[in-house]
């Protein structure tokens, strides 16, 4: 690391308050880029190297919070300095910390070609979890070339234009993961949210528009409110017309299995090539149960799973250096 701590100027030192806001403002933290080719091994290695790193920070940053500031005069540039301060500390707190962000999420095309999606996420307040991009959904987006070759083969047939195929996401939540479909699968993709969210998930659409569209995609957005019929998206009063259905992380509450398997038996085509794909990352038991209660509450609908398996990625909800990795399953469903 480039900096050290014990070069930083240090309260019992006194120094100045322009020493002290230049010190804080390079230990300022940008929002990490996770790229597709970074191993488990590295993202471990990274954190495990990081750690002490990040302790000795935080308690340089309480030193500068908990001190009076005695020997600085100027209250106005006391407060500025515990304001940055602050700042440093929340971004060392995980996402639920920081304020605004603006990320970009490297992808690549069909054909090897790299590009970005730019994604903007709100600060977190209260239970909007869909303004925070999961790295689940990022996960899945890289996997959907794979996906395309092999599960959905059958349906895809990459390096061929397929606009004639829709693409429904529910639970869009930033909508990393249905651009990236779009753009990748050169389809049509309508992403989907609770209408608190939509807000921010048409600024992200409309952001990356041009760069979905120069690779063949086209993308569009409606509210869709699981297990409702009021407030959603008159395109969704006609039923089962989409090919492909993807969603990520989206298995929260006790009544979400349900709601969630509805909302898929409603909108997928009732055609036996049409597919649903699920990725849930397993964080707890309780994450768990939920999964367990989702595949029963979808073969009661008529869709059972014809393949799954276990992915592992990141996030960034924590800071818990000792568990860095998340695993994932990823499930595929067709009707019987």
């Amino acid at each position: 690391m480039s900096i050290s701590v014990a070069d930083l100027p240090q309260v019992w030192q006194k120094p100045t308050s322009e020493e002290l806001l230049a010190s804080l403002q390079r230990l300022k933290v940008d929002p990490p880029i996770w790229s597709p080719r970074t191993s488990r091994k590295v993202i471990l290695e990274t954190y495990q190297n990081a750690a002490q790193f990040r302790r000795e920070v935080a308690a340089y940053l309480s030193s500068i919070i908990k001190s009076n500031l005695g020997w600085i005069q100027d209250e106005d540039e006391k407060e500025a300095l515990w304001d940055e301060a602050s700042r440093r500390l929340a971004e060392r707190c995980g996402r639920a910390g920081m304020g605004e962000i603006t990320r970009r999420w490297p992808l690549e095309s069909q054909v090897g070609s790299p590009f970005e999606l730019i994604i903007r996420e709100p600060p977190l307040t209260g239970d909007c979890l869909g303004l925070k991009t999961w790295g689940s959904s990022y996960l899945l987006a890289q996997s959907l070339g794979k996906i395309a070759e092999g599960p959905l083969s059958h349906l895809f047939h990459l390096g061929r234009p397929k606009q004639s195929w829709n693409v429904l996401e529910l639970g869009s939540g930033t909508g990393l993961l249905g651009m990236a479909a779009a753009a990748i699968w050169q389809a049509n993709v309508v992403l989907t949210d609770l209408p608190n969210i939509m807000p921010n998930l048409t600024h992200n659409i409309e952001r990356n528009r041009p760069t979905i569209e120069a690779l063949g995609g086209e993308v569009d957005s409606g509210a869709l409110i699981w297990g409702s019929n009021d407030g959603n998206d008159e395109r969704f009063a006609k039923k089962n017309q989409f090919n492909v259905i993807l969603v990520a992380d989206p298995l929260y509450d006790d009544d979400h299995p349900k709601l969630l398997s509805s909302a898929i038996h409603e909108q997928l085509m009732e055609d036996v090539d049409a597919r649903a794909v699920v990725m849930v990352p397993q964080r707890d038991l309780t994450t768990k149960k939920l999964v367990a209660k989702f595949v029963i509450a979808m073969e009661a609908s008529g869709l059972t799973v014809l393949e799954k398996s276990t992915l592992v990625g990141q996030d960034d909800w924590d800071e818990d250096e000792e568990s860095p990795g998340i695993e994932c399953w990823l499930a595929i469903f067709g009707r019987r």
